[in-house]
């Protein structure tokens, strides 16, 4: 189905905003099977990204800063993430003892078992997503999209 198609409209749509419409379509779509796939885990996307960052730190402690830095979807609300996924037993945040305006977030056991089932449900979608493309198609797409 084409992007025409797609939004309804019966007029050809010029090539360069064809182009940044078929790009939101794309993303609404690879967004809606992602927070699909994480619905079971009442978890967002972002909390997602969250968890990740932490995993990455290897028992290491996180800060705000470090989270936003290396957040796919830069946002100013991270606090409030933080707040949800210590909700759910996922992260714990400490102040840090040498500089206590600062706040350290480390990743609990609970949050690596979660993210763990996690992977597995978003690796399906994953696979829903890329179904149509070979390998050297997503080398092409990811090398143009290195473009912007």
């Amino acid at each position: 189905m084409n992007v025409e198609e797609i939004i309804k409209t019966s007029k050809k749509i010029p090539l360069e905003p064809r182009t940044l419409i078929h790009l939101q379509l794309v993303h609404n779509k690879v967004n809606e099977a992602m927070n699909a796939a994480l619905k079971p885990f009442e978890v967002s996307l972002q909390q997602f990204n969250v968890l990740r960052i932490l995993r990455g730190q290897q028992g290491k402690p996180a800060n705000l800063s470090t989270l936003n830095e290396r957040m796919v979807t830069k946002m100013s609300n991270t606090t409030r993430l933080v707040d949800k996924l210590l909700v759910k037993g996922f992260v714990n945040r400490t102040v840090c003892p040498s500089n206590r305006r600062k706040v350290e977030i480390v990743i609990t056991d609970s949050g690596l078992k979660a993210l763990e089932q996690m992977d597995k449900s978003l690796e399906v979608a994953h696979q829903v997503i890329y179904q149509n493309f070979s390998k050297d198609d997503l080398e092409k797409l990811n090398e143009l999209l290195d473009k912007f």
